[in-house]
């Protein structure tokens, strides 16, 4: 799969991120991983509550966050296997200089399409940084691992995208994806350096 063409993220992550920050510190990696899990579910249930009415949005969500919840106890099932504990939760300054993006105000409809399109934009850097690992890390059952994963990241994000596509009346989506995709090229370019999955 080529994120370039799939995701159409502007800038890829140097495969040296994982030899360089990653591998010395797994641990780190795997708490932090297990927080962006809980965090997606988290967001999920957040679009539900603030749109109940939306039936497909609230199944759609619904089944989100079983899988992310699912995806959090596997990470936290690698970490005690590892004679890890999880960690306490890591600020995520990459989710927050992308919410800085979302419009607030304008009306219902852009807030829901914004919020989707930012949701579609984590779920889009997570796959490709899990593609990342899984063809650069020096651990066969997290390559694995992080294959699976890279595949159900991939399919979030389209969902993310068809949701804000279906719902959207007034706003035109690929427009504005296309600025989501340039303003997180600028924010994405100054991270990189350490051993989270945003980071």
């Amino acid at each position: 799969m080529s994120e370039k063409i799939i995701l159409k993220l502007q800038l890829p992550t140097d495969p040296l991120w994982v030899k360089n920050v990653v591998e010395s510190n797994i641990e780190e990696l795997l708490t932090d991983h297990a927080f962006c899990e809980q965090k997606a579910a988290s967001n999920a249930i957040t679009l539900i509550v603030q749109n109940p009415n939306l039936s497909d949005l609230v199944q759609e969500m619904a089944l989100l966050v079983q899988e992310e919840m699912d995806h959090f106890k596997r990470v936290h099932d690698i970490i005690i296997a590892r004679g890890f504990v999880l960690g306490r939760e890591r600020k995520d300054n990459y989710v927050n200089e992308l919410r800085k993006f979302i419009i607030i105000g304008g009306g219902r409809e852009a807030q829901l399409i914004d919020r989707l399109l930012f949701s579609a934009m984590i779920e889009a850097r997570s796959c490709e940084r899990f593609k990342v690992l899984s063809e650069n890390i020096n651990d066969a059952y997290l390559s694995d691992f992080y294959h699976e994963l890279m595949v159900s990241e991939a399919t979030h994000y389209a969902t993310f995208i068809r949701l804000a596509k279906k719902y959207a009346e007034e706003i035109d989506v690929d427009k504005r994806w296309k600025e989501f995709l340039e303003y997180e090229a600028g924010v994405i370019q100054n991270y990189g350096k350490s051993e989270t999955i945003h980071g």
